[in-house]
């Protein structure tokens, strides 16, 4: 058995390509995992696909045959041509895939280093995978594996605590300047990217928001992917909304300002706005208790806050190098068959032991031996005929590595070697960051 993983990411395609790869139904991801695991080479697989990143990660008998399938599968739905995705994609086998999968669980492969979405995204394509039977044991050991790593990366090290975009540094430096923002009401100007992310980042604080922008549909579907914390109002209400708030997060695609001085009535409490948008949204100045932050008074915490990450990187990438080495020393524990050997090792030196202590002591004439100790070998054989066969009927199961677990530690087998764990289910909960 090996592991295989394929990836398509923003490091090694352009998103015209991304798109053409991208699994955007659940019955065209469906589709594709059937087709693999139908193969001959395929023992399982999931598939791991966002706005960044496509992603086939398999269990397999052979890598180079299921690279052809897989390859061939990904042509047909993308239309692209074969030579180019193979051109194009990162593959990684074994030792390289488990590496490479619990670098990316933690974040240590996003355009964003730190960032703690791409966990929660691979703990649903895992889920999908694993309760529509595309993979069972093999990757399910490899994911839990890979969120224990990404949970210990998260507590062992700061990577994921300093923003580093500027729309999550704006939210960052409002909650420097208002402490808890919970329960308060900021409003998000436009819908694009920035403040998509603005908004998010403001939910995750507990701030409600109203989303104005020129065009409602827009702003009527950001609103509903943000939740019930999301309200929308319409774009003639901007001038009487910014005079209504403290907190205002501006990031429009417009060439042009779109808060000005004349819009601007005085307030007796301090506002805090944030200009995100290039070309600037915000051109005012000199109003009382107005605090106004652009792009420029945000950048160097950005690339602080960079160094920071990169540094923490470091850390994290020995940490993913060791937890790959735990895996498969783990893995190699799991087999049942030395568990097996090493108990009816331990049965036979009992029973031999214990056939030298009865002689000795005259219950058993020395004569007699060889024929007592055939005895005791059948004995301990018929005993352990039917655990042996269970043992060996639930290896490929997706409970055995918590039976094998307990077997271990009844018979004090690589007891250093034992883990406790519920080996299907994903605890480890990621937030926005």
């Amino acid at each position: 058995m090996h592991y295989l993983t394929i990836s398509f990411t923003h490091k090694n395609t352009d998103i015209s390509i991304r798109e053409k790869l991208a699994f955007n139904t659940e019955e065209k991801s469906r589709n594709f995992m059937a087709a693999l695991v139908a193969c001959e080479s395929v023992n399982e697989v999931i598939l791991l696909s966002t706005c960044n990143r496509v992603e086939v990660i398999a269990s397999v008998v052979d890598c180079q045959a299921s690279l052809h399938s897989i390859f061939a599968h990904l042509s047909d739905i993308s239309t692209i041509s074969r030579e180019e995705l193979e051109g194009r994609a990162d593959i990684y086998e074994d030792n390289g895939a488990i590496h490479h999968l619990f670098s990316v669980c933690s974040s240590l492969d996003s355009l964003v280093i730190g960032e703690t979405q791409i966990a929660g995204q691979l703990k649903d394509a895992f889920k999908f995978a694993f309760e529509n039977g595309y993979c069972a044991q093999k990757l399910g050991r490899a994911m839990h594996h890979a969120f224990r790593c990404a949970a210990e990366v998260r507590s062992r090290t700061d990577i994921s605590k300093s923003p580093v975009s500027v729309s999550s540094v704006a939210v960052s430096k409002a909650k420097d300047l208002l402490g808890n923002l919970g329960g308060l009401t900021a409003l998000v100007v436009g819908a694009g990217e920035m403040s998509q992310l603005a908004a998010k980042h403001l939910i995750a604080s507990g701030v409600n928001i109203i989303i104005i922008n020129r065009n409602l549909e827009h702003a009527q579907a950001l609103a509903s992917e943000l939740g019930e914390l999301a309200t929308i109002a319409p774009y003639a209400k901007l001038t009487e909304y910014i005079n209504r708030y403290r907190l205002v997060f501006s990031a429009t695609g417009a060439p042009h300002s779109v808060i000005t001085d004349d819009m601007v009535e005085e307030r007796e409490f301090s506002r805090y706005w944030f200009d995100i948008a290039v070309p600037r949204d915000i051109e005012v100045q000199g109003h009382k208790d107005l605090h106004v932050y652009a792009v420029d008074d945000l950048e160097e915490i950005v690339s602080k806050n960079m160094s920071l990450r990169e540094e923490q990187a470091k850390i994290a990438y020995s940490i993913v190098g060791r937890s790959t080495m735990d895996f498969f020393k783990w893995l190699q524990s799991m087999c049942v068959d030395p568990i097996i050997k090493e108990i009816r090792d331990h049965a036979k030196e009992c029973s031999m032991h214990e056939l030298e202590k009865a002689i000795k002591k005259g219950y058993i004439p020395e004569e007699f031996q060889e024929q007592v100790s055939k005895v005791l070998h059948h004995a301990f054989n018929s005993f352990l005929h039917s655990a042996t066969k269970n043992l060996k009927d639930v290896a490929e199961k997706p409970e055995a590595d918590t039976i094998v677990q307990a077997v271990q530690y009844i018979f004090n087998i690589n007891e250093d070697q034992t883990k406790r764990m519920n080996l299907y289910k994903c605890e480890y909960q990621m937030g926005v960051k």
